[in-house]
């Protein structure tokens, strides 16, 4: 439960990182960012494996290079049910979701490694707990 609010709370973050860095993705507010990064993981999970089965000759012509109008038509796709949240041109298309991928890895493994371990999903600290009683004998 917790992993799934953090990795949310990443996207939204690389969202917004990406509004200031990519010309053509805009992002209004804080709320508008938070269901964007809701809008873009039901896309990425629901729609974007059925594309990509769809897509495998044309991929497979162009070498891989499809995936990213794949990509930028899910980020633009999520971009068409979340007012305030806008994907227009070519660079907001193609470059976009690339920066939202590198910058969402970064935050996501940041978050992951400095969040209380309460927060992780199968946390170590009640095992590291209970595997220490080799010091009390």
């Amino acid at each position: 439960m917790w992993s799934i609010l953090l990795s949310g709370l990443a996207t939204a973050l690389s969202l917004l990182v990406v509004d200031l860095i990519v010309p053509g993705v805009t992002i209004n507010t804080l709320t508008a960012a938070a269901i964007a990064a809701a809008a873009v993981g039901v896309v990425n999970a629901v729609l974007k494996p059925a594309l990509q089965t769809l897509t495998v000759p044309i991929n497979a012509i162009s070498f891989g290079a499809f995936s990213f109008i794949l990509n930028g038509l899910c980020l633009w796709l999520a971009s068409l049910v979340v007012p305030g949240f806008y994907v227009h041109g070519i660079i907001g298309f193609l470059v976009g979701p690339v920066v939202l991928s590198a910058v969402n890895t970064f935050i996501g493994s940041y978050l992951d490694k400095k969040a209380p371990a309460f927060l992780k999903d199968g946390s170590t600290a009640s095992t590291e707990l209970s595997t220490d009683n080799s010091s009390r004998l």
